[in-house]
């Protein structure tokens, strides 16, 4: 398992961008994705706002297995097969998210807006009809029941014992939290005015974000399985962050052309 910086500014900074960067889970898109549509169809006050109680729900469960671990163990050391285990089991979620979003993109008809298709959310199908706020950040406290949520949430609650355990382990948490906030959150009131455009921008944004996650989860489920079965990929990969940041960024901008293509098909 990764380290985390050794100094606090480093590790919050770390630990606020591990939340940005968490909120765009595939899965957690599809989900508010889905999420808002039906309470926007309801008229409830609160659609656009699903995003944020997704992630309010997903966050306090990541508060509470912060407080766990610094209440119960100082020193933690994943097992070699469960890291293994937990790598090949996200390069397969990865794959099938990547695969299923992509072509819900390309064989969508051009005059209809693409829904994001998430996994999680299909083993949730009961609950995907939440019509409540209460009920909609059960949903998010459920998808943090997963690997890589509590594992990354036992990382930093193990590495703030160094600052003094429970309160620090709290503080990253809530930073992890805010991180999800700010990026589900914008993605909710995003899916909420899509959905009030039935119009060319909102075909054409909702190809360029299946595109893109689709994209962006085949990129990331391919590089992983490189370094997992060619241990000279993970050494070439050490400080090469810049050029795979520069191959995401390809990624989105050939999602636009082609999403942007796909959308004025219609005409």
């Amino acid at each position: 398992m990764d380290t985390l910086p050794s100094d606090w500014t480093g590790l919050a900074t770390v630990v606020f961008l591990l939340g940005l960067k968490h909120g765009f889970d595939a899965d957690h898109l599809a989900t508010i994705d889905g999420l808002t549509r039906l309470n926007t169809r309801l008229q409830r006050p609160f659609a656009r706002y699903c995003g944020a109680l997704f992630s309010l729900g997903h966050g306090a469960v990541v508060m509470l297995i912060a407080i766990g671990v610094s209440l119960v163990t100082t020193h933690w050391e994943t097992p070699h097969w469960l890291e293994t285990s937990g790598a090949w089991i996200s390069l397969l979620f990865l794959t099938v998210l990547g695969a299923v979003n992509v072509r819900a993109a390309l064989t969508t008809a051009p005059e209809e807006v693409v829904p994001l298709v998430g996994i999680k959310s299909r083993w949730l199908t009961g609950l995907g009809e939440a019509r409540s706020p209460w009920l909609v950040a059960l949903i998010g406290a459920l998808f943090a029941l997963s690997f890589d949520t509590i594992s990354q949430a036992a990382l930093f609650s193990l590495t703030a014992q160094q600052f003094g355990g429970l309160a620090p382990a709290l503080m990253l948490g809530g930073l992890f939290t805010i991180g999800m906030l700010v990026t589900d959150g914008i993605n909710g009131l995003w899916i909420s005015r899509l959905i009030a455009r039935a119009d060319e921008l909102a075909r054409v944004a909702s190809r360029v974000m299946s595109l893109a996650v689709g994209g962006v989860s085949l990129l990331v489920a391919g590089f992983a399985f490189a370094k997992l079965v060619l241990p000279a990929v993970d050494e070439w990969a050490q400080g090469k962050e810049i050029a795979f940041g520069i191959a995401v960024v390809a990624v989105i901008l050939l999602s636009y052309l082609l999403g942007r293509r796909l959308a004025l098909g219609a005409r």
